[in-house]
């Protein structure tokens, strides 16, 4: 199992994520045409090419699964309870069709849970650049981690 379990993170941990991923139209449209999403900024051409932006823009919230999503292999596969929360979600720059993103994550705050003995809290501040090294997304998550088991310590 390639995640990591609650005792295995450590204050100020940082991970530089190997994966990356080139966004696609293709990718764009699907996930707008999943969620029902039919903004034009994102689907229609015509339309975002008369925007500031001149060309469609990548759907944020695909920007923001993509980014926890490229984390996943690196620190929570098998390890992870579930998500509590995400905070201070950001999307500083725009991200477009043909973008690469590579993702880094800080371990920023770990504590036990105070209901669960089996698990502890992590919180993880995600940071997702495109091939230039703009930043284009950001957001502080808290995961429910599995405590590492008894047998493998």
């Amino acid at each position: 199992m390639a995640g990591l379990y609650f005792e295995q993170f450590h204050e100020g941990q940082r991970f530089e994520h190997e994966l990356t991923r080139t966004v696609t139209e293709a990718d764009n449209m699907w996930f707008c045409g999943m969620t029902m999403n039919p903004q034009p900024l994102h689907i229609d051409r015509a339309f975002a090419e008369q925007t500031d932006f001149g060309q469609p823009l990548v759907n944020s919230l695909f920007t923001l699964g993509l980014m926890i999503g490229i984390s996943v292999q690196e620190t929570t596969l098998g390890t992870t309870v579930g998500n509590l929360g995400m905070t201070d979600t950001r999307f500083p720059a725009p991200l477009f069709h043909g973008d690469t993103v590579h993702v880094t994550t800080e371990v920023a705050s770990l504590r036990a849970s105070r209901s669960r003995p089996g698990v502890g809290i992590v919180e993880f501040v995600h940071r997702a650049f495109k091939q230039d090294g703009t930043e284009v997304a950001s957001c502080r998550r808290q995961a429910m981690m599995h405590r590492q088991p008894e047998n493998s310590a």
